[in-house]
């Protein structure tokens, strides 16, 4: 079984206090290491990673609203 398999299985039975602990030592991980972070703030991070999937998420829409106007009949 590989670490982050064995992470996965236990955050469930974790208590809320713990997670939050959980969440603030990865957040941590994210600030010593530096790499591609854009936003860093009490709430977490925000890598590049974070920032593209956001962006082609927001696109992908955009094309899906325009394919859809698309096939509209003209007025």
């Amino acid at each position: 079984m590989s670490t982050i398999a064995e992470i996965e299985a236990v955050l469930p039975n974790l208590t809320s206090e713990e997670l939050v602990k959980v969440e603030q030592a990865v957040h941590s991980q994210f600030r010593q290491r530096g790499g591609g972070i854009i936003y860093d703030d009490t709430h977490g991070v925000e890598t590049e990673a974070d920032l593209i999937a956001s962006a082609d998420a927001a696109f992908q829409t955009y094309d899906q609203a325009e394919a859809a106007n698309a096939k509209r009949p003209a007025r």
